[in-house]
């Protein structure tokens, strides 16, 4: 009994030390934003992600119901219309992980979730990006983000 105490109290400690130091480490990600025109009033919103080397982010879809992959949440708004759901762009990677059933869906480096829009001039449109950014050996906490838009042409 008192061994499997022991062992319940090596594991908590080894839990708290690993959660503490991926949260220690600096976000691996860097996001930039663009709006391109593709016809009159309608535009493509996209938000562009480069990974440090050696990190990857999850797909849309990632494979499995307990990875967290990136969501992008709109505000409402009465001059902003969204015309379908985010699409991702980049090199899909499908891989088998040990402990996992379900083959996962990522992409390293580069890659690009668009929302196409209907809106005017001047429209700006706000909201939230959470995402999860893993290496070999661990994931960080899952992060959020605001971002804003202005339409400018």
């Amino acid at each position: 009994m008192r061994l499997i105490r022991l062992l319940a109290v090596c594991f908590s400690l080894f839990q708290f030390a690993a959660t503490a130091t991926a949260q220690g480490i600096s976000d691996p990600t860097t996001w930039s934003y663009e709006v391109r025109k593709t016809a009159e009033n309608e535009y493509d919103l996209i938000f562009h992600v480069d990974l440090k080397q050696g990190w990857h982010i999850f797909s849309q879809k990632p494979g499995d119901d307990f990875l967290i992959p990136p969501s992008f949440n709109f505000d409402k708004s009465g001059t902003v219309k969204l015309v379908g759901a985010v699409i991702e762009k980049g090199k899909l990677k499908t891989e088998r992980m040990e402990g996992i059933d379900n083959p996962i869906n990522y992409y390293e480096n580069q890659v690009d979730f668009v929302q196409k829009i209907r809106a005017r001039k001047g429209a700006t449109i706000t909201g939230e990006q959470e995402y999860q950014v893993c290496n070999d050996n661990m994931c960080l906490p899952p992060k959020r983000k605001t971002f804003s838009f202005t339409v400018k042409e």
